[in-house]
């Protein structure tokens, strides 16, 4: 018969110090925050952190780039970065602007909203219809400003700079609707170093405005605010509407002001014509689709 020895007090003790750092591990893992989560998987803003504080151009101090990203509100936005690789804008159904009841909000919009619009026309001469052609195409009238977090897509999109996290990335795109690979490689190298420059515009802006980087959302492609404008063209074309201080997007008047001085920059005036018309609002979103549902909605407004 086999006998069975009994566990010694010390056997008790060495089990009992395992469960317990068992436990103590799984706890930590369980509470750590996405950016940890991100280095677990090769995959962190660590390189793109040091680039930034050593980026001379950038007029960003160390102290500011650090407050930002030793923090869990910036993490790798794959599921947002991801739609950027899928998205197909000649399916997007522009014909949806032109619906009676598309156009009754763009006209209420207009009651609403006139005296800043009369000034915007007054001040850039920009006709207030395409001014509020412009808010309904792009988030009508801010009902859709975008849900993902621009710090994390503009941060997610910069690093794809680097082969080994493209590489990794490409693998977790959902195969409905993916871009081919070759396809991919050209617009992710080339997206990253400008997404990487539209980081410094964000965050530049964020820290002149005093804004919180990490509760600012907008569209899968960085784009933010009721017009949607890019970081790089709020710190250029950008306008106080409401004359408080500050721009923010997220104000009629603001935005209001900053799509007519954008159309004005390049080459909107009064009594323009509809072939200049268009090359002037194809700055503004460069497709053919968007360009023809714009006027078509300002033709609308105005008759």
């Amino acid at each position: 018969m086999k006998t069975v020895l009994p566990l010694m007090p010390d056997s008790f003790s060495r089990i009992n110090n395992w469960i317990i750092t068992a436990i103590i591990i799984i706890v930590l893992v369980a509470s750590m925050p996405e950016t940890s989560r991100a280095d677990d998987n090769n995959i962190s803003f660590k390189t793109l952190q040091t680039r930034l504080i050593n980026d001379k151009a950038t007029k960003l101090t160390a102290k500011q780039i650090n407050r930002i990203y030793n923090n869990p509100g910036v993490f790798f936005d794959i599921k947002g970065v991801s739609s950027y690789f899928r998205h197909q804008e000649g399916k997007l159904n522009y014909d949806q602007f032109l619906s009676s009841k598309s156009i009754k909000k763009a006209n209420n919009y207009m009651r609403a909203h006139h005296a800043d619009l009369l000034k915007a026309e007054m001040n850039y001469g920009v006709d207030k219809e395409v001014i509020t052609a412009i808010m309904l195409v792009e988030t009508r009238f801010g009902a859709y400003v975008g849900n993902r977090p621009v710090i994390s897509i503009l941060s997610t999109m910069a690093v794809l700079e680097d082969k080994t996290i493209r590489d990794r990335f490409w693998k977790k795109i959902p195969t409905k609707n993916r871009v081919t690979r070759q396809a991919y490689e050209k617009k992710a190298a080339r997206k990253a170093k400008w997404a990487y420059k539209e980081l410094i515009a964000f965050i530049t802006y964020v820290e002149k405005e005093g804004m919180d980087p990490y509760n600012i959302n907008g569209s899968y492609a960085g784009a933010m605010g009721l017009c949607q404008f890019m970081p790089s063209n709020i710190n250029i074309l950008a306008k106080d509407g409401n004359k408080d201080g500050s721009v923010n997007l997220f104000h009629h008047e603001d935005a209001i002001a900053s799509i007519a001085n954008y159309l004005k920059h390049y080459g909107w005036k009064p009594g323009i014509s509809r072939e200049e018309a268009g090359k002037v609002v194809y700055h503004y979103n460069h497709s053919s689709y968007y360009v023809e549902i714009v006027l078509k909605i300002t033709d609308a407004l105005k008759s």
